[in-house]
């Protein structure tokens, strides 16, 4: 489980982050995951109280925003969710596209108190 080190990696990222911007407490951390990314969202989720803790935000509220695996169809265009169609494009059943969206892993909003 290798969400455990970018957890952290994370953390000291937003505590680098705090620290330059004079916030003091944080009350939510949002998190952007792609569903194509390595990144599990529920071993992120289990792995953030340990990280955390002992910490500046170690009553931060953690917040995943999944964000859709979506590809473009080489043949027609179409854009469509990777996921929830096999890899097969729904208007012409086509399986050569181009990656859009999915493999993302950011932070997306730091929430002060």
């Amino acid at each position: 489980m290798h969400e455990l080190g970018v957890v952290f990696e994370v953390i000291k990222n937003v505590e680098n982050f705090a620290k330059k911007n004079g916030v003091t407490k944080i009350d939510t951390l949002v998190l952007q995951i792609g569903e194509l990314s390595s990144m599990i969202p529920k071993y992120i989720e289990a792995c953030y109280p340990a990280a955390v803790d002992g910490t500046f935000m170690q009553y931060t509220k953690l917040k995943i925003e999944i964000l859709p695996g979506n590809g473009l169809c080489k043949k027609c265009s179409t854009v469509f969710n990777l996921m929830k169609n096999g890899g097969k494009c729904p208007g012409c059943r086509n399986e050569e596209w181009e990656l859009l969206s999915g493999k993302e892993f950011m932070i997306k909003e730091i929430i002060a108190c």
